[in-house]
């Protein structure tokens, strides 16, 4: 399967200040665009970014949020929140972050590509309709997602959230629609401390929210099967017209933020895992997106964002599912299994 994949880099999305001993620091990004440029510029299209609209933000976020974030350019540095620091030029990466997100999905929409990644920061996925937070300041996928359904129609986006972070921000947005259906996998002992099992929806959305807590002793193996037996069937049920990732790298073993064991290899993995299922299923495969969130540790950050290259670039990495896991993660799959099959998608 040879895709036509695109990334979006930009050294103004490092001009996002937020001070030396911040985790979310520029260095994260430049080290990202140095493998991208040493590895994979003859295998991908380089897309630059354009600032969002007022009007296409605003399909997120309230006014008062995006004034207080124009307001930043005012000051050297500031915070939003205790943990989300912003400097003068916070307001201009934000706003080309989203228009970068949005910039991706018309070049996967007229299919001038079929994965896209929007190498970009601030991050987006806890950023709220009124409120910056955890280091997020607009809720770059969220405002993607709405674009898409809005200029393009689409009724089935998959938004799959990766980060050891619960997206409280992307669920929170889509929590009772199902034109968005959110599917996370995270540590709910970890910020913002949210993302329970029994999440599942709300009025019309019921059942179209997955929230799945990991177990901290999880290896790549036991992850790659849990996906296998959760978001495969998930592929076949809801049948999305746009897949949406939000590529948060934290739940690597060497992350400064994270507390779990995963490697590099598992992001790659998973993405393998969902080419190969297109691949050999009658359905076609939808348009790939993928967004940068977490991850803090320059080094394991810019080998898992790697993995994810290799596996677009067909380069030879593979899912091996394997056959069975350890009873702890039966149980779990056993519970997601309880709780979502009456819903139907799975």
């Amino acid at each position: 399967m040879n895709l036509r994949v695109g990334v979006t880099k930009d050294d103004r999305f490092l001009d996002h200040k937020t001070g030396h001993a911040h985790p979310e620091h520029p260095r994260r990004l430049a080290e990202i665009y140095r493998m991208i440029d040493r590895e994979f510029k003859d295998h991908v299209m380089i897309v630059p970014p354009e600032p969002a609209t007022l009007e296409q933000v605003e399909m997120v976020h309230t006014p008062g949020h995006v004034l207080r974030i124009l307001k930043t350019a005012e000051q050297r540095i500031s915070s939003m929140t205790p943990d989300t620091q912003v400097s003068a030029g916070t307001y201009m990466a934000a706003w080309l972050a989203a228009g970068a997100c949005i910039h991706g999905i018309d070049m996967l929409m007229d299919k001038t590509l079929d994965a896209f990644f929007a190498l970009v920061r601030p991050p987006g996925h806890h950023a709220l309709a009124d409120r910056a937070g955890g280091f997020c300041i607009f809720n770059n996928i969220a405002i993607a997602a709405r674009y898409a359904m809005k200029r393009y129609g689409l009724e089935r986006i998959l938004v799959i959230d990766w980060d050891i972070h619960h997206g409280n921000g992307i669920n929170d947005l889509f929590y009772d629609e199902c034109r968005v259906y959110y599917y996370s996998t995270h540590d709910t002992a970890l910020y913002p401390y949210s993302g329970f099992a029994g999440d599942t929806g709300s009025g019309p959305g019921r059942g179209c929210t997955m929230n799945i807590p990991l177990l901290r002793e999880m290896t790549d193996d036991d992850m790659v099967y849990l996906y296998s037996r959760t978001l495969l069937p998930l592929l076949s049920g809801y049948r999305p017209q746009l897949i949406m990732v939000a590529a948060g790298f934290d739940a690597h073993e060497d992350d400064l933020l994270g507390k779990n064991h995963f490697t590099a290899d598992i992001y790659g993995r998973i993405t393998r895992m969902i080419l190969d299922f297109f691949r050999h299923s009658e359905t076609v495969l939808p348009p790939l997106f993928f967004a940068l969130e977490g991850g803090y540790e320059p080094r394991s950050l810019t080998a898992s964002v790697r993995s994810v290259f290799t596996a677009l670039t067909g380069s030879g990495i593979s899912a091996n599912p394997p056959e069975r896991a350890a009873e702890n993660i039966m149980g779990l799959i056993r519970e997601m299994m309880t709780i979502h099959q009456p819903y139907g998608f799975i």
